[in-house]
């Protein structure tokens, strides 16, 4: 379902990617019989997964391509292409405001031209009863003619308007230019939203910097929230205080404060303007820079290029929001860090571990693992041998317990399979996969050691296919012991290819749950190649078991080591939906679902988390 350069999609022929976003892949394409270019936006393949977006998708097309005004890009087409929706948007030749922006400080004739233009097309939409939703710099188009337009009109609207899984339930918006409503998932957002972020913008350009800027998306959405806006004067002292003044008011945290309309925050910016004598020109500050991301982060995140030539942007360049879903049971499908109080993140991505059996005793019987998400009132003590340092020495198949007599036909078959082939690694797995699906752990964990002595230290692509088929059953935990074989194979030090960290640590935490988790994959064990894994799953089994004072304490080790990790971010907001404490688990997960750099899995369980949220 991709749209690919020189491909024809309805009478459009696609002739270059401009952008790429977290909702939507913007292209140039040419459409002969008109003979000329236009803008082809691509939604989300995911938004096709929704039944009934199609028909929504049709209706508020409909009602975006009705906004008629000089400053904001024309919608011209809607349609689908295999089964994708896409819309045809006017084609602008030029540059954003954003990277204008980067290269100085604006003209006073710029900044009246974004004031008035951004002001007027807000004002109309509005009148028509449509948000814009996404205000930021990147979605305003600077034409090689100096003509302004706003894009993107509408594409929050439309993609919240059907059920699929990037729309329900998360931030639509901009971590740097969100409004405290949008911040806090609040349903009732109205124009205010709109003038929230346009002030923001309006912020920046005078005073030369957002007013809320950090290294992880969830310290702005949270600076928003809560932290009282710095002073513009504080900042940069060039700034007038009649011009201070209408910020203050334009970006108050209650709705209520800020100006009724935008069209009397234009007003009002003008006025002070004039009032102070000044001439309406940017400060020669020097626009923060955003963090640089490290070699791993970088492998993480998707592309997110900004097109300099665009008549609509992708609708996600900063790091906004989006998500590819799952369920908490089988949470497959990206990351942010994110603290509950304003304070940096924690998180936890580093790895788990999985062990071997004590030398020729293997796993014997386990419990069954919690069935309700809440914790228990006390602490259940497993006395099973962990899975320690296996030799490739080949093992006879072991008998299973006592249950022989009740085994289903098909693990008597499958147990015949490992008699027939001793030394076959694919029979045994086999086997484990049977007794699990037959809810016999403990003898499954058994065939799964001896598996690992057959298939010994370096088969890392059989572990990823054997743990595969565990996830595919929900094993979550014999997934993360064959995941964590794959991932040994790198080392302490070694570069692990991202999908086998991310199997591994889906696994792991997932896995962490169930009662047994400190004999399969002892804690201290995993630590060894990676402690922040090991003490979230520590953390996550220590919550589920009762013990929530040590998983408070193992949660706040891991933020000390690795503040930055989405996993730890998703436990705090797993925990305190568990307790309760609905408010901060929707900002956490909220938050890890605006940052397209987290793990796919991490934001399709936050996504469940919310789901489940009253």
């Amino acid at each position: 379902m991709s749209f690919n350069v020189g491909d024809n999609v309805g009478p459009y022929k696609i002739i270059e990617q401009l952008g790429q976003g977290g909702m939507a892949t913007v292209y140039k394409a040419y459409h002969a019989s008109l003979d000329r270019y236009v803008a082809l936006k691509a939604l989300h393949a995911a938004f096709g997964e929704d039944a009934t977006f199609s028909a929504r998708f049709q209706r508020e097309a409909r009602v975006v391509a009705k906004l008629e005004h000089p400053h904001i890009v024309p919608v011209y087409d809607y349609a689908e292409h295999e089964k994708r929706p896409y819309l045809i948007m006017k084609y602008i030749e030029g540059d954003t405001l954003k990277a204008r922006l980067n290269q100085g400080p604006l003209t006073t004739e710029e900044i009246e031209k974004v004031v008035d233009s951004v002001g007027s097309a807000l004002a109309h939409a509005h009148k028509q009863g449509i948000l814009h939703r996404d205000i930021k710099p990147s979605n305003v188009l600077v034409a090689k003619d100096g003509v302004m337009y706003l894009a993107d009109f509408g594409l929050a609207r439309i993609a919240q308007s059907g059920e699929s899984t990037l729309s329900s339930d998360m931030i639509m918006g901009t971590p740097q230019y969100i409004s405290p409503e949008q911040a806090m998932g609040k349903k009732d957002i109205d124009n205010g939203t709109d003038i929230y972020s346009f002030a923001v913008m309006l912020y920046e350009m005078v005073v030369g910097q957002v007013p809320f800027s950090a290294d992880t998306p969830f310290s702005i959405i949270h600076d928003h929230i809560y932290t009282p806006l710095p002073l513009p004067q504080s900042i940069n002292p060039k700034v007038p205080e009649p011009v201070q003044r209408v910020l203050l008011k334009a970006l108050a945290k209650e709705r209520a404060d800020r100006y009724e309309s935008v069209g009397d925050l234009v007003m009002a910016f003008k006025l002070a303007w004039n009032e102070a004598g000044v001439p309406m020109q940017g400060t020669l500050i020097t626009i923060a820079k955003p963090v640089e991301p490290s070699p791993a982060d970088k492998t993480r995140m998707k592309s997110t290029a900004e097109p300099t030539k665009m008549a609509a942007k992708a609708g996600a360049a900063e790091p906004a929001g989006r998500v590819e879903k799952t369920a908490l049971s089988r949470v497959e499908a990206k990351r942010s860090p994110f603290v509950w109080v304003g304070v940096a993140l924690f998180v936890v991505v580093c790895v788990g571990g999985f062990l071997v059996a004590r030398q020729n005793r293997l796993f014997m019987r386990f419990l069954n693992p919690p069935v309700v998400r809440s914790p228990v009132t006390a602490s259940v003590t497993v006395n099973q041998p962990a899975l320690e340092n296996l030799t490739s020495t080949p093992l006879p198949p072991k008998p299973l317990p006592s249950q022989q007599a009740n085994l289903s036909p098909e693990v008597i078959a499958a147990q015949q399979r490992v008699k027939d082939n001793p030394n076959d690694p694919q029979a045994r797995l086999d086997l484990a996969l049977t007794l699990w699906t037959a809810d016999m752990p403990g003898a499954s964990y058994d065939t799964l050691a001896e598996l690992i002595k057959l298939a010994g230290a370096d088969n890392e692509a059989f572990y990823i296919q054997a743990g595969d088929k565990f996830v595919a059953i929900e094993g979550w935990l014999p997934a993360a012991a064959l995941y964590f074989q794959a991932r040994k194979a790198y080392g302490l030090d070694g570069n692990v290819p991202v999908n086998v960290l991310d199997s591994f640590h889906e696994a792991y935490y997932n896995g962490a749950e169930r009662t047994e988790a400190p004999s399969v994959l002892p804690f201290d064990k995993v630590a060894q190649v990676d402690q922040p894994i090991a003490l979230i799953a520590q953390a996550r089994n220590a919550f589920y078991s009762g013990h929530i004072d040590d998983a408070n304490t193992f949660l706040n080790q891991v933020k000390r080591l690795s503040p930055n990790m989405p996993e730890a971010f998703l436990l705090e907001a797993e925990m305190n939906s568990v307790t309760g404490e609905n408010e901060k688990a929707r900002l956490i997960a909220n938050g890890l679902l605006a940052d397209l750099s987290a793990p796919e899995w991490v934001r399709a369980f936050a996504e469940e988390i919310i789901k489940k949220l009253p």
